[in-house]
């Protein structure tokens, strides 16, 4: 694993004296969180509306919720290795002027094709932007809290991840969908107008003169980090069956109330333990947040797949968050380590990708075999397979952790 190599430099500053709190840091934080927010407010509420609205089955529902993600990947890789030529910050303020754009169209009256179409565009443009925070952020992490750091970015998704769903699931049982657009068009439009206060670290004029500009299929990704990020592409199709059929697996199980409160356990659970775990992986390495992990979601897929009651479904998202929430920002943090310097970017982009795609495709093929399984013995399925990607993890990435760790 020569690309690691580069990593260990004496002069660097002890883990406690690199400044991790900046403002552009905090600022970053905050427009990913509005960004998430958006994704949420709509993922919850778009198959209940393709279904109701507009006639849609469930595995056409399913495409209208994960297209969004599509879309979001084709983003990542129209703008990925080209980022740092076209300039960071125009990246960023592009992706949210479009993302502003796309929420508009949600208002036109359109058949369950259109709302597709409108659903990818979206997530394109979502994509862009959060590429260009992604990098962002990557470069204002200090090297040696790089675990820590990108752990807390990925709370103000977890916050998103809580308040999202919760007001999305609110407002359409006491607004309607239209209102819903309104207030996503409103944090948009917020998330447009505080990003020019960001001051971002671009590259050097030098560098940006060196960027091949032919498009490339190799540099689409990191290769180095291909493996452990084929993880959280299958992690996210698991996850992707929660975000599409939990509203109406509550829905059967009458426990809709119930079920707007998993995702503040879910949200809840890692907020208290990423701090912890952030740090812990950039002590001990991967594997002692990674396999933990597995245990957890085991737990937390199969109880939601056996619940009755709505205790049940608050714990299944408290062990879920534990599991696929920690697993997140570890597997990002590993990505970032096992690249050199210049392919953060690359690397960023590529973790993303991975989850991206997990998350897209994922509620479509699920959809497919909800009519033969039912939502409960899906996710009681979903637990089955975390056990085989635990294997693939150990075949990927844990079996050199630990080398890996000392080069770092």
């Amino acid at each position: 694993m020569p690309a690691v190599t580069h990593r260990k430099d004496r002069r660097r500053p002890p883990m406690s004296q690199a400044p991790l709190w900046t403002k552009d840091f905090i600022l970053v934080s905050f427009l990913n969180f509005l960004a998430v927010l958006v994704f949420y407010l709509l993922v919850v509420v778009m198959g209940v509306y393709a279904t109701e609205e507009l006639g849609a089955t469930s595995s056409q529902a399913g495409l209208a919720v994960g297209m969004f993600v599509v879309g979001v990947l084709a983003g990542r890789l129209l703008v990925g290795q080209y980022i740092d030529f076209l300039g960071r910050r125009r990246t960023l303020v592009a992706g949210l002027f479009l993302s502003i754009v796309t929420i508009g169209a949600y208002f036109l009256p359109v058949g369950i094709g259109g709302l597709v179409v409108f659903r990818f565009l979206h997530g394109a443009s979502i994509g862009i932007a959060a590429t260009a925070m992604g990098t962002i952020v990557a470069f204002l992490i200090p090297s040696a809290r790089k675990g820590e750091g990108i752990g807390y970015y990925s709370m103000s998704s977890t916050l998103a991840t809580a308040t999202g769903p919760f007001i999305g699931m609110f407002m359409t049982t006491h607004t309607s969908f239209s209102h819903v657009l309104w207030l996503c068009l409103a944090v948009s439009s917020l998330s447009f107008l505080a990003c020019w206060a960001l001051k971002v670290p671009e590259v050097t004029a030098e560098d940006r003169a060196a960027i091949p500009r032919k498009f490339s299929v190799r540099r689409l990704v990191a290769a180095e980090a291909v493996p452990i990020c084929g993880v959280i592409f299958v992690l996210g199709i698991f996850y992707s069956g929660v975000l599409s059929f939990l509203n109406a697996y509550a829905r059967e199980l009458d426990l809709v109330a119930a079920a707007s409160f998993f995702f503040v356990a879910y949200s809840v659970a890692i907020l208290i333990s990423r701090p912890f775990t952030g740090r812990l992986l950039d002590l001990r390495g991967a594997n002692l947040v990674m396999y933990p992990a597995f245990v957890l979601m085991v737990a937390g897929f199969g109880l939601l797949g056996m619940a009755s009651e709505g205790w049940h479904l608050w714990l299944a998202g408290g062990l879920i968050g534990l599991g696929f929430g920690n697993s997140q920002s570890c597997i990002q943090a590993v990505a970032l380590k096992i690249v050199d310097h210049h392919k953060m970017g690359l690397a960023t982009a590529t973790f993303f990708i991975f989850l991206d795609a997990g998350l897209g495709f994922g509620p479509y093929f699920l959809g497919l075999v909800v009519p033969m399984l039912g939502y409960a013995s899906l996710f009681e399925c979903v637990a089955g397979l975390v056990v085989v990607c635990a294997i693939g993890y150990a075949i990927a990435y844990g079996r050199i952790a630990s080398k890996v760790q000392k080069q770092v």
